[in-house]
């Protein structure tokens, strides 16, 4: 599993895991075992069987790029899950303008002052035309209200997962 730009909180349960192969990278973190830019994933073809990516894609330059290296070193029938902020009312449309450049002026277009674009209702539909097969699972619906409290979950949240 290809954890990009690991968080702490899921380190230690994944590294835990006896039958998994877990592998952190990042651009910058330190927690990261391996230094890496997403655009160019230093992994051969068909090499991962999952990639764990929160809260990235609205950071990188070039999300399909990103997105199509990806979709390279998974194996075929490899999964990934790659969550992005949304924030509501959605565009219809991701927005993107590569001339906004000024931290203040990046928080007002995107929700923050490091976002380079902000994902609306086609999210799952770029996921796609990256040749994903793209699953919504809405898990959430699954849970009582009493679970949906207890894990401070969000009503709306919609975990994307993309198949190779």
């Amino acid at each position: 599993m290809l954890h990009v730009a690991p968080e702490l909180c899921f380190m230690g349960r994944f590294e835990a895991l006896e039958n998994l192969e877990y592998i952190t990278a990042d651009i910058e973190s330190p927690l990261a075992k391996v230094k890496m830019d997403i655009h160019e994933i230093p992994f051969e073809d068909n090499s991962i069987d999952i990639i764990f990516c929160n809260h990235v894609l609205e950071h990188v330059d070039d999300d399909l790029q990103a997105l199509s290296e990806m979709r390279r070193v998974l194996k075929p029938e490899g999964w990934a899950i790659l969550q992005v902020p949304f924030f509501y009312p959605l565009p219809k449309t991701t927005y993107e303008d590569k001339s906004i450049i000024d931290p203040k002026e990046r928080e007002k277009a995107f929700g923050q002052d490091d976002h380079v674009r902000m994902y609306g209702e086609d999210y799952a539909e770029r996921l796609a035309s990256s040749g994903f097969k793209v699953v919504e699972e809405r898990i959430i619906e699954e849970l009582s209200n009493e679970e949906i409290t207890r894990f401070a979950l969000p009503q709306n949240e919609v975990i994307y997962k993309v198949v190779k």
